[in-house]
């Protein structure tokens, strides 16, 4: 298990700055510890290799599929940033804009939308095949 040795020692000091009780601290470091040698964290290593391996792949498309995706969120999520400010000094013009993002995400042919679904699903499904056949093994 040498992928689980060297994660043992950087969670529990993510478990120290994460949580901020002391006794609740050394809980969740005791768990940890328990779960050393389990079914558990066996299939916790399956799943880190499988994203460390995603991550390490020379195919660009597979290793900068998840975080491109998350990327894509992050700016919608802070482009209510720069709305927010928008709607405050012309209220008038967030609603303009977001009428037409509206307008724009409404004009997507649902198929498109459809796509996209199984596609994600496909993939996830298929990442968790690779997995428990990861696990089986």
């Amino acid at each position: 298990m040498p992928l689980l040795d060297g994660l043992i020692g950087p969670i529990a000091s993510i478990i120290d700055k994460v949580i901020p009780d002391k006794a609740a601290r050394e809980r969740a470091k005791l768990e940890l510890l328990q779960l050393e040698g389990s079914q558990e964290l066996k299939q916790l290593e399956a799943r880190l290799s499988a994203i460390v391996a995603e991550a390490q792949s020379r195919d660009p498309w597979t290793s900068r599929a998840r975080p491109s995706f998350l990327y894509v969120m992050y700016a919608m999520i802070l482009w209510a940033l720069p709305m927010g400010l928008i709607a405050a000094v012309r209220p008038e013009a967030a609603r303009d804009i977001a009428a037409g993002m509206n307008a724009y995400l409404c004009g997507l042919p649902e198929p498109l939308y459809a796509l996209f679904g199984t596609g994600y699903l496909g993939y996830t499904a298929a990442r968790q095949w690779g997995k428990v056949k990861a696990a089986e093994t």
